[in-house]
Parts: structure tokens; sequence; C-alpha cells
């Protein structure tokens, strides 16, 4: 069996590591993946958002799977196009990611379905949009409607702070098209949890619970990043709160994803705010989440390949999939200067050091240049670290976290250690 994993980041390191220990694949290939990838899969240099060339590989390769993993090319419809092209693949379809593509398609099909989630306002012209933050003065939550990297959110703490907002989504296009739409929310209090579940249209199996720190000071203070650091599982996330998310979050999204004729297929992310009226969802993402991706699969038991496949295949019912005791935690090391602007291009230092057992380094914004690895993002490497409890990698991750420098490294110093 050989697989083309499509992506460069963390995410799909822990991808494709994690379907490498699959008895059923021979070779995992990566397009155009970075520099960690490299070590373990070929790597090819093909965009990820370039649906032809990418198809185009996978016939070249006689790729047997794909498994389609970032945001913008499902939304461009790869999976469509290499489906179309004879080449069985893991992730939703254009129509189906639109539940994270257009928060506007998400918050309409939830209201739609009854899930609960936070009062919102929906804009195109800004004069609106700003009459509507009068009205409900803040903090407010101002977001762009379509994909932002991560970054198309805007917690506002004060009525100016969220114009000013609004300004810059619509008026100065901080987020290109994707803000030419906005979706304006309460603010909802609680903790956040965030929830994977493999899907095949009709059944679906959570994965552990996790919880993402996407702000980028310590404290959750700064700039919303694409996620700093996460651990799992989340002691607040009981096994009540779980049951109630499957019975009234995750089953009736499907439910109404059927009915609408977009059925999907492959990892529905659930951002949730767990508040003190129940568990709310902030946002859908139509793929594994980053980084909870890097600490949710080192816990997973059972063979990823046949749980992609069976997500294909429309028989997850018949997977056994079951995740280890004990707790796994991420410490994202990123680029000075991010998220704005930041250099690219500094050697990174002590990737050779020794890790203990249980601790590893993934790399997201990573190239190779000859022997030494150079930064390439943003968001540059995380290390991770798995153990019997979470505090206990929680730990461990910090203790090595520090073994590995570059030019401007930072990274924060609170991941996990906030839990309530």
């Amino acid at each position: 069996m050989k697989i083309l994993v499509v992506g460069s980041g963390g995410r799909e390191h822990a991808v494709v590591w994690t379907l490498l220990q699959s008895e059923k694949v021979d070779e995992v290939i990566c397009a155009p993946g970075n520099g960690g990838i490299s070590d373990i899969a070929k790597c090819f240099p093909v965009s990820a958002e370039d649906v032809e060339g990418m198809v185009t590989l996978a016939k070249e390769q006689n790729v047997d799977f794909c498994v389609v993993t970032p945001d913008d090319p499902l939304a461009l419809g790869m999976v469509d196009a290499m489906e179309k092209a004879g080449i069985p693949s893991f992730g939703p379809t254009a129509a189906a990611a639109r539940i994270e593509a257009s928060k506007v398609f998400a918050k309409e099909l939830m209201q739609k379905a009854g899930v609960p989630t936070a009062k919102s306002g929906i804009f195109t012209d800004i004069d609106k949009a700003k009459a509507y933050i009068d009205e409900v003065g803040a903090p407010i939550v101002i977001k762009a409607d379509g994909l932002a990297k991560g970054k198309g959110v805007i917690i506002a703490q004060t009525v100016d702070e969220a114009k000013a907002a609004v300004d810059s989504m619509m008026q100065d296009k901080a987020f290109g098209d994707a803000g030419s739409r906005i979706l304006i929310e309460e603010f909802l209090e609680g903790v956040e949890a965030s929830i994977m579940c493999f899907c095949d249209g009709e059944h679906f199996v959570p994965m552990i619970s996790s919880q993402d720190h996407k702000r980028l000071l310590d404290g959750d203070k700064g700039k919303n990043t694409g996620g700093m650091g996460a651990f799992c599982p989340t002691p607040n996330y009981t096994p009540e709160i779980a049951k109630i998310t499957e019975r009234d979050i995750i089953a009736p999204t499907l439910k109404a994803m059927r009915e609408l004729g977009c059925p999907f297929r492959g990892v529905l992310y659930a951002g949730l705010m767990l508040t003190e009226k129940g568990p709310y969802v902030l946002e859908y993402n139509a793929r594994f989440g980053d980084p909870e991706t890097q600490v949710v699969l080192p816990m997973l038991k059972g063979d990823l390949y046949e749980i992609m496949r069976a997500c294909r295949d429309g028989n997850l019912d018949k997977c056994n999939i079951s995740f280890d005791d004990g707790g796994c935690c991420i410490v994202v090391m990123v680029s000075g200067g991010y998220p704005d602007k930041y250099p690219k291009g500094m050697e990174i230092h002590g990737l050779d050091s020794k890790m203990p057992k249980g601790a590893w380094v993934i790399h997201a914004g990573t190239k190779k240049d000859g022997d030494k690895y150079l930064t390439n993002g943003g968001r540059v490497l995380g290390v991770v670290a798995k153990a019997e409890s979470l505090q206990g990698a929680i730990k461990a991750a910090y203790e090595n976290v520090g073994k590995i420098s570059f030019e401007g490294a930072f990274y924060r110093h609170d991941i996990g250690k906030q839990i309530k």
C-alpha cells in the first residue's frame, strides 16, 4: 500500500509517522512535506493547494490512497478530484468541507440542526456591522467567514477594538476575500475543549479530548495564532459532557450534512466552549486540528490506515478504535515575530539531542539544507511528550523543549498549566 499525504505541517508529520506504523502500509510519500517529514518519507515540491498538480503526482507515483489534511485543498475539492481520477481518498468533499470553509454556512447549519452555539449576526456591510456592535456591546467575537490560516478570529474586549477588527477584515482586507463577509458572535465564557471525530457519513467515533492554546503569550494573552501548544485529555471534558456533545452536537450535525446531500467523511473537529449551560460549538473544522493531532495520534490504539479507509468506505462501525490512558503534551516553538512577519532560514540547533523515551520532535515549518535543518515558517516545530499521567507529559515536554534553539525562537511556558 502506497499512500500520499498532502500538506507540510506538524499535523502531517504526525499523520505520516502514524501511517507508517501500519502493517498494511509499505510506503508513504508527502507533498510538499518539510524537513522532518523528509527523514521518514519521500517529499515532492507540489503545493498543497495545487489540485491538478497533486492528482498528477498521485498518478505518476502509482498511489493507492491519498490523505488530504489541510483546510485549503479540502475546500478546493482535492478529494473530489482524486476520487474522480480513481484514487481513493481520506477527507471530506468540497461541499462537506464548507463546514470549515464558511463560518456562515456552519452557523446556519448549526442553527437549523438545533446545535448549541453562540448568538450571532452575519454582515457584508461595514456600517451595519458597526451598528450591531454598538447595539450588543463587548466583549464580542469577530470572525472572517472564509479560511484565514487559523487567524481570522478576533476577540474584542471593547467596542472600539471590535470596530477596528471590522475595518481590518472588511476594509483593509487583512484576510483577503475571507473577510468580505463576517460573523459577529456573542462572547462565551468557559473552558475550551477540542473534540475530533472519525466520520464515515453515517457513523462517528470520537477521539480522546484535547485542549489547544491559540493565544501567543502566557496567560492566554496576545494575538490569536494557529496554536502554541496542546495537551490531551482535558480533565474538563467529563464523560457526562462527552455524552451531551455526541448526542446534541456531533450526531445532529452529521444528520444535517446528510440531509443537505453532502455527508461528512473524514475528521470532523468541534471546537467547544464548556459553559455553565453545557458545551457550545465555537467552530467546526473539516480535518485534523493542528497542534491537537500531534498529541491525539500518539494515544491512538488502532491502525490509522484502516480507520481512514473505513471512513472513506462507510464501514467505520466495524473498526476497533480506542486510546491509551495517561496523557500527551506538545509545546510549539515559533519564529520571532509570529504570527506577523518573521524571518526564515535560521539554523535549528539541538535536534540531535538525546530525547528520553516518550519524547520526540515534530517538524512543522522546517526545511533541510544538506545536514542542517532551517526554519521555514512561523510555527517551526513542537516537542511532544507522552507519559502515564498528563502532568508527567507536560513536565517532560518542557524538560526537552529547552534542548532546541534557533535565532528568535519563542514558546509559551504555561501549556497545560492552567488546567481548571
